[in-house]
């Protein structure tokens, strides 16, 4: 089974080293880690050296993938060929770097993934004819049918209604631990990951803050220092809590 750990890693913009020294727990198949910190953190830049995008220092160490090819992103810009169909953009990365003879087999996964993110009815639409969050659905599609076994999403839930978000996390961390993935998701709502992740990983500066179980990271203390919050954190059920923020620190 595929695991991912970083090491020392950074990540150049131009000459500037804009993320440094970022290194994990070993992150095991199966778990959905949390990508969190405030606009301009270095989220999006980690993510980018990982995938190979940026240069930078330290070692991404991966062990167990069946493929060279092992990690999928899904950035945050969904954009698209507008001349194509849901359906032709989701076929055209599910045979990226294949054969173009597609099979059976290739058929019934797209539609699987299609009816598992509720967006069967829309497979013969305009790609730009789509919402912003129809295309975000569309993004996770096409992530989802290379059949990643590490997937890196850029804030894949930021054009999405409450209903849509917890759907679709949810069916991330069911797909992550059925299939044996790693996923690790940028996100913003510190309650969703509260929820959903397995592990939380703060970037704040460029730097990682902290990396661990939920729990242990999102605290009173590391709000109050990474965003500018006062807050307190209510137990919410046995599995998960719940930030509520008060004001902000001044």
């Amino acid at each position: 089974m595929v695991a991912m750990q970083l090491q020392s890693v950074g990540a150049y913009h131009g000459r500037k080293l804009f993320v440094e020294d970022v290194t994990t727990p070993v992150m095991k198949a199966g778990e959905l880690i949390a990508v969190i910190g405030p606009n301009a953190a270095g989220k999006s830049t980690l993510f980018k050296r990982i995938t190979g995008l940026l240069k930078g220092p330290g070692n991404i160490v991966i062990d167990g993938a069946r493929t060279k090819n092992a990690i999928t992103y899904m950035p945050q810009d969904t954009s698209a060929n507008a001349v194509l169909t849901v359906y032709e953009s989701i076929l055209l990365a599910r045979k990226q770097g294949q054969s173009w003879s597609v099979s059976d087999s290739d058929l019934s996964f797209i539609d699987e993934i299609m009816r598992a993110l509720n967006i069967t009815a829309i497979a013969f639409r305009d790609l730009g004819a789509l919402s912003g969050g129809q295309r975000q659905l569309v993004s996770i599609a096409q992530a989802l049918v290379r059949e990643p076994e590490i997937m890196l999403m850029d804030e894949p839930t930021s054009a999405l209604d409450l209903h849509r978000q917890v759907e679709v996390l949810d069916f991330m961390q069911r797909r992550a631990r059925s299939k044996g993935m790693v996923v690790m998701i940028a996100i913003h709502d510190l309650n969703q990951a509260l929820r959903f992740a397995d592990k939380v990983l703060v970037i704040a500066n460029g730097r990682m803050r902290a990396c661990g179980y939920p729990r242990d990271v999102v605290t009173v203390d590391m709000l109050r220092d990474v965003y500018r919050v006062h807050a307190r954190i209510e137990k919410c059920s046995m599995d998960h809590d719940h930030v509520i923020v008060d004001g902000t620190a001044h």
